[in-house]
């Protein structure tokens, strides 16, 4: 780790393995080049967090970091995009107030955590119906589509593509005739996506493109334009639009950080390689949870995460154990969430295959000293 306060070259080899949920890992080389630029962003003598938002050179980056993300989804052009403060939570609000459209109704699918706490603000605004839950089977599974009872006078249809704590991942997107609405914030820019799919796409940045701060909206230019009167002017995505994000001060150095995070993406080969990348991760660690009698995931085969993978010990008293042990080899933040307990590894985008190698290899060693 001395290296990299030290200007040396970085390696994999030189980091500890992070498997945090969030604000999670960033590539090592990004870390790098933002090290390199600190002190004096591209030639300007100052840093990108000490200059305005307003000037040519961070405006200069703030169009390049649009243009690298519409190249790596191939973003038709009604799609616009929005670098706002707040978090995914704000949009928990923000949905609601944007595409209700003087609606009064908008359907949610509960699949867990994050899909509850969405409801439970769009409940502020508008009549929630619970289009489909997985609550009954303790959210171990994406509801069939067969089991979804969508309205049609609803304005729009939400979802939370991945729900980090239970660890369950949709991998195919309804189409229903309804605007889909999405928090994706935690396996956005994983893999391939097709935006046609969505009428919005929403993402808090500290999972798979960058730190804590800033938050991407991607929504269709025929959404825009029927916020409600009383929508605060930060959340309104008009309002916002027509100031190129900044009607306020944007989250400048977050916007800088998710910048280099694209132009490494696209160096990686772009979506296709990273989603090949992160499905052998998570691959390689859900077969040695299954090859394993003290290792077990409750989740459904066909809706198991790629980014967040939960698994219990089959003798939850070595918790503690595990996690000493995991931390003293450099695997670091596996404990599950306080709600569920447990472990939790998260695989995201600048999670290494070496990483996954090095748990995998101590879950075994574990299981041969404690089974």
């Amino acid at each position: 780790m001395a290296l990299l306060a030290s200007g040396g070259s970085i390696d994999v080899k030189d980091r500890a393995f992070n498997f945090s949920p969030g604000p999670a890992a960033l590539p090592t080389k990004v870390l790098a080049e933002a090290r390199d630029e600190l002190l004096d962003f591209r030639g300007t003598g100052v840093s990108v967090m000490e200059m305005s938002h307003r000037s040519r050179e961070f405006m200069d980056m703030a169009e390049a970091a649009e243009a690298d993300l519409r190249t790596l989804l191939n973003m038709p052009r009604e799609y616009r995009v929005l670098f706002l403060q707040g978090g995914a939570t704000m949009q928990f609000s923000a949905v609601p107030l944007n595409l209700l459209g003087g609606k009064t109704k908008a359907d949610y699918v509960h699949t867990g955590h994050w899909s509850a706490k969405a409801i439970k603000e769009a409940r502020n605004f508008c009549a929630v119906h619970v289009a489909a839950s997985g609550e009954a089977s303790g959210f171990n599974h994406i509801p069939p589509l067969s089991e979804w009872r969508v309205r049609e006078d609803a304005a729009y249809l939400h979802i939370c593509g991945n729900e980090t704590i239970g660890g369950v991942q949709f991998h195919d997107y309804p189409d229903l005739g309804i605007s889909l609405a999405a928090d994706l914030s935690s396996d956005f820019l994983s893999r391939p996506l097709d935006v046609r799919r969505f009428g919005l796409i929403y993402a808090g940045a500290q999972k798979n493109f960058g730190p804590a701060g800033l938050t991407l909206v991607i929504v269709r230019e025929d959404l825009l334009g029927q916020a409600a009167p009383t929508t605060p002017t930060p959340v309104n995505y008009e309002v916002q639009l027509g100031a190129d994000s900044m009607s306020n001060t944007p989250p400048t150095f977050a916007w800088y950080m998710a910048g280099l995070v694209f132009k490494w993406l696209l160096r990686q080969g772009g979506l296709e390689a990273m989603a090949a990348c992160n499905e052998a991760k998570a691959t390689r660690l859900y077969e040695a949870i299954d090859n394993s009698n003290f290792y077990h995931s409750s989740v459904a085969l066909a809706d198991r995460s790629l980014m967040n993978i939960p698994f219990t010990l089959s003798e939850p008293r070595l918790d503690g154990a595990f996690l000493e042990g995991a931390e003293a080899r450099g695997l670091l933040n596996l404990k599950g969430h306080r709600s569920v307990g447990g472990m939790r590894a998260s695989l995201y985008n600048a999670v290494p295959k070496e990483a996954v190698v090095a748990l995998v290899e101590y879950m075994a060693e574990f299981e041969r000293k404690r089974a």
